[in-house]
């Protein structure tokens, strides 16, 4: 770690020495690609492999003889535009732009790497660069301040293209004006946008990015989503972006992929540039202009758009030279500061994290790693990479690894070690899945629990079956669990807060491996690309319930802040019950795992002394529970050691429920979400008449 740090160090001093700092060679866009002044446009584009260029367009009837640029010392290639005789630029705004390169490739026209904009015509398939720099009059401006960052993050991830409930891409209008009201409803104080960054490939979800610097043209114009940014932040939604510096398409028509006509550009050369798992390009961190190109990339989407912070994409693929496959981390050190540890890319995390923190402290930097790197969420002075948050990876492999046996077979030692097993001081974002288990090929927890029976047994006036019961009841525990004790923020990919039956699939075609066997698509359907946010709006089906538990869940952590509270106890772990206890700041969390035992007088052990009311029952039946418990009740603590608390109460616990109380204060807790229209519930039924789901 001391090597890396002094690794650091020098790249600092120098880029200070060199550049003028961190925060002026993070506005790289201000020099390279387009720049506009009160004369005219010029156009620079680092492609020091490049023989010649020139820059062609709509504006230039496409002619590579008309504006040849001319090269630096440095391989940046230039080429400046006059103003027209009245005034206008010599590149009409919207207007199509390429480079044409001579290169050891060949003659090739690439879309510059810094363009703000790209589109595919209609019928076409290369993607055209677009010049985009609207009149003043037109260019959106903000109106509203980017919200304060938030004790605790509850983070809705989505995706703008599939958020409509209609089988079509979905456009930033519509996910502005339909989705963000939801996302505030039901209690989220930040969403995360995935696949921004333009990228050719719909079905590769986003992660193969070709134009780093543009917002996916799928969904509309760069105006469009600046009005979506900002209507959120009218709504007090940070906005989080899901950035891809991980790797790159190996698209060569579109991307960055031998820009240049070299394999070696903004990529490693050979084998170390190619991700064979991903089949994408891998940057060379350690060269000075993709350091000048990420680190201005995460900066542009900051300034221009005005984003709130990033989760950053594949952070174990970037810091390893193995890519974090077919390894098993084991948390011995050697591990994390040995040699298959990529350094540079280490160190651009640093970098990258220290002018993001510099430039705009309230900003949110969220880091996707299972590998559990050391100082991965300490600040960069301190010697660490400079993460906010991590992504907590593991709990959701464990949650899909126990739905794979009977949860009679569960040990609740191990779903709380998973849990709880973080750095200390790290601050975790955890989730019970996200878009990953969502995809074709794989199951949500839902699905995982109720399989075909969500297509038959959901409707309120159809009988349910007992897979269904279990279903609903451990899809709630799952969730409430994971958000008491897997960290402090809590991400829900958008749709499965309401156990969404269908899963993901993107458009596409066969497609044929090098082996030559193939992968079939789906004939370019759309059926699967898409949110069906009206089936847990539909109060007359069971997926209500579920999203209704999940809004009061949410409703709960704004009210008590439970997650980030510093007082968390865990008083009961029992094996033979199936029981788990814990506290979290003034709640006490109850979790009857058993599926037939329901407990009657059940002690439970607390901190501090008083009255305890319930706030939040999985066994409402606002929630599609059963109604087991008396809302009205009120439970005393009485003195005495127990579980290692200096006190205890009383508790019915109905089997496969999860029940939150809260120490009564002079405002009286009510239970988040209750209906007012539900009955008040009766006194506890006796255990011979408790249900077993």
């Amino acid at each position: 770690m001391i090597h890396r740090y002094a690794q650091y160090r020098r790249i600092r001093e120098e880029i200070d020495k060199y550049e003028g700092g961190l925060e002026v060679f993070s506005r790289g866009y201000e020099k390279l690609g387009f720049t506009r002044s009160k004369t005219g446009i010029t156009y620079r584009e680092w492609a020091p492999g490049a023989k010649s260029a020139a820059l062609i367009g709509d504006f230039n009837n496409w002619n590579p003889n008309a504006d040849i640029m001319n090269q630096n010392e440095f391989g940046v290639w230039e080429i400046f535009l006059p103003n027209n005789a009245d005034g206008s630029p010599a590149i009409p705004h919207g207007s199509r732009v390429k480079i044409c390169m001579d290169t050891p490739s060949g003659i090739k026209d690439s879309i510059p790497a810094w363009i703000k904009f790209s589109v595919q015509a209609p019928g076409e398939i290369p993607y055209n660069g677009i010049y985009y720099d609207p009149p003043e009059k037109e260019k959106y401006i903000f109106k509203h301040p980017q919200p304060k960052r938030p004790k605790s993050l509850r983070i809705y991830e989505s995706h703008v293209g599939m958020s409509s409930t209609e089988p079509i891409i979905n456009t930033y209008a519509n996910f502005r004006d339909n989705v963000l009201p939801r996302i505030k409803r039901l209690g989220y104080n930040a969403v995360q946008i995935m696949a921004i960054q333009e990228h050719s490939y719909y079905a590769s979800f986003g992660y193969h990015v070709t134009n780093f610097f543009a917002p996916s043209s799928r969904f509309g114009t760069p105006d469009d989503l600046k009005s979506l940014i900002d209507r959120a932040h009218e709504l007090g939604l940070l906005v989080l972006m899901d950035i891809v510096h991980s790797h790159a398409s190996n698209n060569v028509l579109d991307g960055l992929n031998m820009f240049d006509g070299t394999d070696a550009h903004y990529f490693h050369s050979g084998s170390k540039g190619h991700h064979w798992m991903w089949d994408s390009r891998l940057f060379n961190y350690g060269s000075w202009e993709v350091l000048r190109f990420l680190l201005s990339n995460a900066r542009w989407w900051l300034e221009e758009y005005k984003f709130d912070g990033f989760r950053f994409d594949g952070v174990t693929s970037m810091m390893y030279t193995h890519h974090g496959l077919q390894v098993a981390f084991t948390g011995n050190y050697t591990e994390y500061f040995g040699y298959a540890t990529d350094v540079e890319a280490v160190i651009y995390l640093m970098l990258v994290n220290d002018m993001i923190h510099g430039l705009y402290p309230e900003a949110v930097t969220i880091g996707e790693d299972v590998s559990g790197m050391p100082t991965f969420c300490l600040p960069v002075q301190d010697g660490g990479v400079g993460f906010d948050y991590r992504l907590h990876m593991a709990v959701a492999d464990k949650w899909i690894e126990l739905l794979k046996k009977r949860d009679e077979d569960w040990k609740v030692g191990d779903i709380i070690h998973t849990l709880t097993n973080r750095r200390w001081l790290e601050k975790c974002v955890a989730y019970a899945e996200s878009h990953d288990q969502a995809l074709v090929g794989d199951k949500t927890i839902a699905f995982w629990l109720m399989d075909k029976d969500m297509y038959e047994f959901m409707a309120l006036d159809r009988p349910s079956t007992p897979l269904i019961d279990r279903g609903i009841a451990l899809h709630k525990m799952i969730r409430l669990i994971t958000m008491g004790l897997g960290g402090e923020g809590y991400l829900n990919f958008m749709g499965n807060e309401f156990g969404h039956p269908e899963w993901i699939d993107f458009p596409r075609g066969d497609q044929q491996l090098p082996n030559g066997s193939v992968i079939p698509g789906n004939n370019y359907s759309y059926d699967k690309c898409r949110r069906r946010f009206d089936l847990g709006d539909a109060d007359y089906l069971r997926y209500h319930g579920m999203q209704e538990f999940d809004q009061a869940m949410q409703h709960l952590e704004a009210k008590y802040g439970f997650m980030t509270s510093e007082h968390q106890f865990i008083s009961r772990k029992d094996e033979g019950d199936r029981m788990i206890v814990f506290e979290r700041g003034n709640l006490v969390f109850v979790f009857n795992f058993h599926w037939n035992n329901s407990y009657f007088n059940y002690r439970v052990g607390c901190l501090k002394p008083g009255k305890y009311k319930i706030v939040l029952d999985s066994d409402d039946p606002l929630f599609g529970g059963f109604k087991r418990l008396n809302h009205n009740a009120e439970y005393f603590s009485t003195e005495g050691w127990y579980d290692d608390r200096p006190r205890s109460f009383l508790v019915y616990a109905p089997s496969r429920t999860a029940v939150v109380y809260a120490l009564v204060e002079d405002d009286e807790p009510k239970a988040v979400g209750k209906s007012e229209t539900v009955e008040e519930a009766a006194e506890p039924v006796e255990e011979s008449e408790a249900l077993d789901i």
